[in-house]
């Protein structure tokens, strides 16, 4: 079964590249609040920006985001290598970045107890001249 994803932002093909995360166990929330603050920013930029947060020396409204901005920095590194496979010249590059919810599943307890519920979010990058 072959699943046909649409991205949030529209880009021509020729001078864009994409990744996505899909079924990431990261809350929507955190990723939504790490996407907008690395949304039209340089790739460099950017990249420096979540590298960063994941070494405590840069934070969103005093929280660093450890987790959401290791899993962000994958998808983003992923997508500068797809530019790089087009030939695209990643110094001119913007990333458009945004979350959205994924589904939530229930982690299964033992029979008089109910399980907890996890949240897992899916993560579209978008780099574009």
């Amino acid at each position: 079964m072959i699943v046909m994803i649409r991205y949030a932002f529209k880009a021509n093909e020729k001078k864009s590249a994409k990744a996505y995360g899909l079924a990431l166990r990261i809350s929507r929330k955190n990723s939504t609040i790490v996407c907008r603050a690395i949304n039209r920013r340089s790739l460099e930029n950017g990249k420096k920006f979540l590298q960063d947060l994941i070494n405590k020396k840069r934070s969103i409204d005093g929280k660093y985001y450890t987790k959401t901005a290791t899993e962000i920095l994958k998808i983003v590194e992923s997508a500068e290598k797809n530019a790089e496979f087009k030939g695209l010249d990643t110094s001119k590059l913007i990333i458009h970045a945004s979350a959205h919810k994924g589904f939530t599943f229930i982690r299964p307890r033992n029979l008089k107890r109910s399980g907890e519920k996890r949240k897992i979010s899916n993560i579209q990058i978008v780099l574009s001249t």
